[in-house]
């Protein structure tokens, strides 16, 4: 799909040939940080308005007893600012946009992100415009191949394609729960009240300023949702609530399909699962948290590590056909009858200690 679209629109185009000489250059786009990045540049910052100061004190007066904070909002709300938005993020951010999108770091909400998904999905700026500008940055000079393409194929590519699922797909894609998950959304997605740094940081942030970017939304978020068996609908309830970019079309095929696979495969042909290793690549998260990512069970074991085992255990049957769930699969059948169930105990404390808000 992406690859046609690249054709018919003629994006990223030398002639017949992909520029750069390949479709996609997702190699050089899985890096992490070594350190505290030292050339971030904040993203341009837009003061409210008359009427959005208006709003904000109306939603204080009506809502002040919800989940969230006004006193950070510095959205664009019209199309010249959103604009200023994207000019910016191609000249302070985009060069390493590529390099360093799956990566995380502590008290770094945005990191070389866009944060242009809600001025988009609000139609306060044309995708089409946004993408001829960042084309235009490669073919300047001004930005590398890897970071325009990542960024391109995210909006022609990835979006699109989602826009295609949730028209063709509803309205049961809502309801969709092919693994069968129960557990209620545990309440430190509201609260940000836990001991696990990763969750700690991703869900503060987006009470504070509405915002994660994909890889907190898919790898943290996202992932301890999934391995803890929640239901998905609250899942994709909790993102419509709380991020300000969350339009339907786009949040419920990447909430239900791409991320809680509760579309049996119809967005991604497999789980995205992972133990807290994962987080620990990416980012610096594991440095200051009590929990370690390398045990599966016993006091310091990482609750993402413990249900990253346990739900391989639980659904292994559901996922026995899935040749991509193969190399996870044999891994876990590598683990003794104690150690599985000795994981199965520790998953149990870590969604009773959810439960009782204490994890």
């Amino acid at each position: 799909f992406y690859r046609a679209q690249r054709k018919r629109l003629g994006v990223l185009m030398d002639g017949e040939e992909p520029a750069g000489g390949a479709w996609n250059f997702d190699s050089d786009n899985r890096e992490s940080l070594d350190s505290a990045p030292d050339d971030l540049v904040p993203p341009a910052e837009f003061p409210p308005d008359p009427i959005t100061s208006a709003v904000l004190e109306l939603v204080e007066e009506r809502f002040s007893d919800l989940p969230g904070e006004l006193d950070s909002f510095n959205w664009p709300v019209t199309p010249e600012d959103a604009w200023s938005s994207v000019l910016d993020f191609i000249e302070h951010r985009l060069h390493r946009f590529g390099q360093f999108q799956d990566a995380m770091w502590v008290d770094e909400p945005t990191l070389y992100h866009s944060r242009i998904s809600a001025a988009l999905n609000l139609k306060l700026v044309d995708p089409r415009r946004v993408v001829n500008e960042v084309e235009q940055a490669y073919r300047d000079g001004r930005v590398p191949i890897n970071s325009a393409e990542g960024f391109i194929r995210q909006v022609i590519g990835w979006r699109e394609f989602i826009r295609g699922v949730y028209w063709l797909e509803m309205p049961a894609l809502a309801e969709a729960n092919e693994l069968d998950a129960t557990q209620p959304l545990p309440q430190l997605y509201w609260s940000a009240d836990t001991s696990m740094t990763c969750m700690g940081q991703a869900v503060r942030q987006v009470l504070e300023h509405g915002y994660a970017h994909h890889i907190q939304r898919l790898m943290v978020t996202g992932l301890f949702a999934l391995l803890y068996g929640a239901r998905p609908k609250e899942v994709h309830e909790w993102f419509m609530a709380t991020h300000v970019d969350s339009v339907e079309w786009v949040t419920l095929p990447n909430v239900v399909g791409m991320s809680q696979y509760a579309d049996g495969g119809i967005v991604g042909t497999k789980p995205y699962v992972a133990s807290g290793k994962y987080i620990q690549r990416q980012s610096n998260y594991c440095d200051e948290c009590r929990f370690d990512p390398a045990q599966a069970y016993g006091d310091d074991a990482c609750p993402f590590t413990t249900l990253y085992w346990e739900f391989l255990d639980r659904h292994e049957e559901d996922l026995a056909d899935n040749r991509r769930m193969n190399f996870q699969l044999a891994n876990l059948r590598r683990k003794s009858d104690q150690d599985r169930i000795a994981i199965r105990e520790r998953a149990e404390w870590v969604r009773t200690r959810a439960q009782a808000k204490e994890l």
